[in-house]
């Protein structure tokens, strides 16, 4: 290792760190700096970062409260370090989707939501739930004031609505108007005097106004406004129409025209004025509907809040429904035939009660239940209240009958009452296999009360707001106009909304909206969500810690996180990033560079410095690859592919804009854009399911698309994404891949074993015999602390080891069982390298990246990346077929460049032999090795969605509406100025 002095100030001192793999290291890190620590994939860079600097940081600030505070927080263990100075408090923002809760959403985390129902409950203007109407709850005074701040010489009437909408004649109500004095009043939307003959249809409904006064404002006209507003108010129970003239030379005349337009409000556009009509009331209720509205709280608006939740799917914007496709899962066949799953027609109850259905309905029990009218299937689903059938249940045992007649509720009602009627969790659990969650029907999906949807700040809903992007939400704010007393009353709120959009916007996540759930999120974008956040709380003087933020991340979204991370450090605070990225790499202020190799191999500092010095340091192999000194061929020629495609064509899922696009055969194919620009969702969730189901003959839901074509030179479709490998910590690499079958296998082949009796489900620690019973194979004691997370303790009888030790005595090369889960994949591949079978499977792991990891590490302890090149390995290691299609998306997360370039070999080699890889990437060094490039975009969201440019890296470059094509065309003129060089 190359030492170089740290910077001037002050710095934080690790002396004889010895976490995990980390080799008794000292390194200096400068305080208040972009830090980056770097490493090739397992040499120990988040032992150091994580397990040494954040854990001990965490612990002194445990140790600073009070034994009260501590009783409650447990105790922290030391990390493996001879001395750490210069901490701060640390903060730790890691790659992990930690909101479970379907209540979360990207806005409740973000605490934006928070202040949209400050905003709509002081501004927002509320409607009538029913009719649209908009409700203003006025005092006299504010509804005087409101009409004085119109221009002097507006002519004005003012009316008292008495009669709204009721049947009658209402000739008592005319006539007090007479005996009150009044002259005229507007009956059904025309003027008419009172002394005039009045007769209306009493079968009709009617409205009826007093005129109460009109006026022309000017400047001592108050007096005489407030008397009639009051008149007004105390005729009509608080509520006021007042009809305000506007002419045509007018400057308020055309948004007037324009507003009466929108509502499809009929006026005379010949007339030289319109006589808008304004509502006041003192009431918080619509006048035609007489319905209430609550005060206008931010409870209202919570879905989180009973207050404002909706009642019927308690603000989840969904529930378990009884799904038609699951209950009848195949319309061709009859009732008779099961075709109704959960009623068995063999029951004699289920089938009298059907044969009288069908009866009544008119059709037969053996029809196939898709060639029913939709009057019968109606009927059969839904019921009809009010017609009995009338049935005869014939008890199997012959004793006796029952007769019954009753209303048909229809099959989705009655397997409801089915529900509710279930006793114990069997039971339900037998029915809820029929459900699937549905959007509420009440809400539509929006979560809260009907009250609270009719809110609306600038002609939007809570809701409405919510389902915008951050891009669009940010335009909407900035466009947004206010009143000047609304602009007093909102601009502190305003002023937080809008700097939290701007920081999510500069985290390269203004694709996202509100209203997602933040369990659909990656575990990128959650840690990019929680640094948006770190950055608007605007501490100073903290540590924070991040592990790879741009991971997801297209390289033009990179540089506005680059920056977000720059101005968390001018804050006056010390970052200290994980991070592989060529990029950000160039930008740290101090690299420190962890090998050589990975695992037993790494835990060494291989440099420190800034990224210039680093770059000097012939042992570091990131310090080689800044230098320029490695890296990744361009192909000598780009493959054209067998000569067929896959064709894809009108796709509308999501945001996708009814794109076509054609994948050819036999090559590699990258799907780039930026984030949220539908790559996803294309390949995801249209292009894998809708191949599987054709060629696999799957079931899977598939997005929405016209059709697809092509798939003859096809045999299979393998999918191989970031989800986990395993359900438990049981589940580890190798018995993914099958090869901890075959080690079993050769412990029982052994003359120890044999002599015995020993079979190899003895060398499993899934079943009893061999493994330890104590912990039940899994090494370690859970202990359940009720309200605090369970503990791990290690077995007092095993030590860790999982298996008994008779199972233990039986040795390979002086190794126990034991002994080989706890090797590395690289250590195992030399050590099995005289048996072919195993030693091949352990070199598939080993070659894509994953050497560093343990044979019997918990899989749940693997990253989305090694789950996914663990998936990988295992393919690697079938028989190929030379027509596979594999679909990939972002294989090289969390790898070093070495480790991508090894990665790389693999998947070419998966292609030479005739296989076709279709790839989702954001690395430049990966995308420019692709025969094919399909580019989404140009923006994400809803600006996104479109095909902006295809075909070879070259011919990508050469579009100019697409930002990965100017990315492409900077690295291979760089590419091309080092061949020129050499």
């Amino acid at each position: 290792m190359k030492a170089v002095n740290a910077v001037n100030g002050d710095k934080i001192v690790i002396q004889g760190a010895r976490e995990h793999n980390l080799k008794n290291i000292s390194v200096e890190i400068p305080r208040n700096k972009l830090v980056v620590i770097s490493g090739l994939s397992g040499s120990g860079k988040s032992s150091l970062a994580f397990d040494t600097l954040f854990a001990e940081g965490q612990r002194r600030y445990m140790e600073s409260l009070s034994s009260y505070a501590r009783q409650f927080l447990g105790r922290m263990d030391k990390p493996d370090v001879d001395l750490i100075t210069g901490l701060s408090p640390a903060i730790s923002i890691e790659q992990k989707t930690t909101h479970k809760n379907p209540r979360s959403t990207v806005g409740t985390v973000t605490e934006i939501y928070d202040y949209y129902r400050l905003l709509f409950a002081r501004i927002g203007r509320p409607h009538c739930p029913r009719c649209g109407r908009e409700i203003n709850e006025q005092s006299v005074d504010q509804i005087i004031d409101s009409i004085l701040s119109w221009e002097d010489g507006t002519k004005l009437t003012l009316l008292a609505p008495v009669i709204r909408g009721k049947k009658g004649e209402h000739q008592k109500i005319i006539e007090d108007a007479r005996k009150s004095g009044f002259r005229r009043a507007r009956i059904d939307g025309l003027m008419v005097e009172l002394e005039d003959s009045i007769k209306l249809d009493k079968q009709k409904k009617h409205t009826i106004e007093i005129v109460v006064d009109r006026i022309s404002l000017k400047s001592d006209i108050r007096k005489r406004l407030a008397g009639s507003v009051e008149t007004a108010l105390e005729n009509s129970g608080g509520i006021i129409i007042v009809l305000r003239r506007v002419y045509k030379t007018d400057e308020a005349y055309k948004a007037v025209a324009a507003a009466l337009d929108e509502k499809g409000t009929s006026y005379d556009r010949n007339a030289d004025f319109i006589e808008q009509e304004i509502f006041f009331s003192q009431q918080n209720a619509c006048p035609d509907c007489g319905i209430s509205l609550p005060e206008l709280q931010p409870r209202l608006f919570s879905f989180n809040n009973p207050f404002g939740a909706c009642p019927d799917c308690t603000g989840l914007g969904g529930k378990m429904e009884y799904d038609r496709a699951l209950l009848m899962p195949d319309p061709k066949l009859s009732f008779n035939e099961h075709g109704i799953a959960p009623y068995n027609p063999d029951s004699s109850w289920n089938h009298s009660m059907f044969e009288a259905i069908a009866k009544a309905a008119g059709f037969s029990l053996d029809a196939p239940l898709d060639t029913l009218t939709k009057k019968q299937s109606d009927f059969l689903w839904n019921g009809d209240s009010a017609l009995n059938i009338k049935w005869v249940y014939k008890k199997q045992s012959g004793e006796g009958q029952s007769t019954y007649n009753r209303p048909w509720i229809g099959v989705l009602a009655d397997m409801r009452r089915r529900y509710a009627e279930a006793w114990g969790d069997n039971a339900r659990e037998s029915l809820e296999k029929y459900m699937s969650h549905c959007e509420c029907r009440s809400c539509r999906g929006k979560r809260l009360r009907p009250e609270a949807l009719s809110v609306t700040v600038g002609n939007k809903n809570i809701w409405d707001l919510t389902e915008l992007s951050v891009a669009d939400t940010i335009e909407f704010f900035d466009n947004l106009k206010l009143t000047s007393t609304e602009q007093k009353i909102c601009a502190q709120v305003l002023k937080e909304i809008k700097s939290r959009l701007q920081f999510l916007k500069n985290v390269g996540l203004e694709y996202l909206t509100l209203e997602r759930s933040a369990a659909t999120l990656s575990g990128g974008e959650a840690q990019r969500i929680r640094l948006s956040t770190q950055i608007g709380s605007g501490l100073t003087g903290v540590m924070y810690i991040l592990d790879e933020p741009s991971i997801g991340l297209h390289q033009r979204d990179n540089e506005r996180l680059i920056k977000s991370l720059t101005y968390l450090r001018d804050l006056g605070n010390t970052v200290i990033v994980v991070e592989h990225d060529e990029q950000t790499l160039r930008t740290a202020d101090w690299l420190v560079d962890i090998g050589p190799g990975a695992g037993v191999h790494g835990g060494r500092v291989m440099a420190s410095g800034t990224p210039q010095q680093v770059s000097l340091v012939e042992d570091s192999v990131t310090g080689r690859y800044l230098a320029g000194k490695i890296r990744m061929h361009l192909p000598a020629e780009r493959r054209k592919g067998n000569g067929s495609f896959i064709s894809v064509r009108g796709v509308t899922e999501h945001n996708l804009k009814g794109i076509d696009a054609d994948i050819p055969l036999g090559a590699f194919t990258c799907i780039t854009g930026v984030s949220g620009s539908g790559k996803s969702t294309f390949l995801s969730d249209v292009l894998y399911p809708a191949v599987s189901n054709r060629i696999m003959r799957t079931d899977y839901p598939v997005g929405a698309y016209k059709s697809i074509s092509g798939l003859e030179g096809i045999d299979k479709v393998i999918n191989i994404d970031q989800s986990p490998i395993g359900r438990t910590p049981r589940s580890n690499p190798v018995t993914y891949i099958g090869v901890f079958d075959k080690i079993r296998e050769l412990f029982a082949s052994l003359p120890e074993s044999k002599a015995r009796g020993y079979k190899s489900g003895r060398f499993s620690f899934n079943v009893k015999g061999g493994r330890c019973e104590n912990c039940q194979g899994a090494g370690t004691i859970t202990i359940e602390m009720n309200f605090l997370p369970d503990v791990f303790i290690q077995c007092d009888v095993c030590h860790g080891k999982r298996f008994n030790q008779e199972t233990l005595d039986v040795m390979y090369k002086g190794k126990t069982i034991s002994d080989v889960l706890d090797m590395t994949i690289e250590d195992a591949a030399d050590f099995f390298a005289g048996i072919p079978h195993i030693a091949r499977k352990l070199e598939t792991l080993k070659n894509v990246g994953l050497g560093y990891i343990t044979l019997g590490q918990n899989a749940l302890t693997l990253s989305g990346g090694e789950a996914q090149r663990v998936k990988l390995a295992a393919e690697l290691a079938r028989p190929s077929t030379g027509k596979t299609l594999y679909i990939l998306d972002e294989p090289t997360t969390g790898l070093h460049f070495v480790d991508i370039k090894q990665l790389m070999k693999v998947i070419q080699q998966l292609v030479d032999k005739g296989n076709t890889v279709v790839m989702i990437e954001h690395n430049l060094d990966v995308i420019c090795q692709a025969d094919y490039i399909i580019d989404l975009g140009p923006e994400g969201g809803c600006g996104g969605g479109t095909v902006v440019a295809t075909g070879t890296p070259e011919e990508v470059a050469l579009c100019s509406k697409s930002y990965t094509g100017k990315f492409i065309a900077e690295m291979l003129e760089r590419e091309k100025e080092r061949n020129i060089a050499e």
